[in-house]
């Protein structure tokens, strides 16, 4: 990766894994732009967390336009950028659908992806932070977001699954995979680190970075 422009980069994972501590970080070491999810805009989803079967549809279509109006202006370019950090990757959006949608659901929400033509810019590098359930879990807890506190155990374990069958067959950007579990990205500084490291390493292909292993 080109240290002085690091292009575009991705940070994704399931919620509460650190996907958008990461990215700010990321974007602040490489002065780069963040590009981040803006939640807190979606007027459905703390009605999502309360009720997912009524108000999947409209969280679902809030964040697809959200998203693709921030690739779009990605795309529009800045000729003084010193390239984007983003904590989303526009690609999975369907994932969340599959999860949330009925197929009626599922096939009208195809159907305006479709007619929205997105081309969408392929990033220099995708960062898929991994985390088992009940880190994930705890780390929602303490964070105290209070949507969130209704998020149930089996819903983030079904999107576990549905993030790691997405990124096995994920091969449109090199790809570092990191088990996040027992890394503190934001507050301890040599965790941080050794994530720059590998970062600075990746060039093409597919990635890990086991921290875990590697201390056993």
């Amino acid at each position: 990766m080109n240290i002085d422009n690091p292009g575009y980069v991705v940070v994704e994972g399931p919620i509460g894994v650190g996907k958008t501590s990461l990215a700010m970080r990321l974007a602040d070491v490489f002065g780069a732009k963040p590009l981040l999810e803006r939640p807190e805009e979606n007027p459905f989803l703390d009605r999502f967390y309360q009720s997912r079967k009524h108000f999947a549809l409209p969280t679902q279509l809030f964040f697809l336009f959200q998203r693709a109006r921030q690739i779009a202006q990605l795309k529009q370019g800045d000729m003084f950028s010193n390239g984007h950090v983003a904590d989303f990757l526009l690609d999975k959006d369907k994932l969340f659908a599959r999860v949330n949608l009925d197929d009626d659901e599922l096939r009208l929400y195809e159907q305006v992806y479709t007619q929205m033509s997105l081309d969408l810019p392929v990033p220099d590098l995708v960062i898929y932070l991994q985390a088992p359930v009940d880190v994930l879990h705890e780390r929602l807890r303490r964070r105290g977001v209070e949507y969130e506190r209704t998020i149930e155990r089996a819903y983030l374990q079904t999107l576990v699954e549905a993030y790691t069958q997405f990124f096995h067959h994920y091969t449109a950007a090199p790809l570092l995979v990191v088990n996040a579990e027992r890394i503190n990205i934001v507050e301890n500084d040599a965790d941080f680190q050794m994530l720059l490291a590998h970062i600075r390493k990746v060039r093409r292909g597919r990635h890990f970075l086991n921290p875990l292993a590697a201390n056993q």
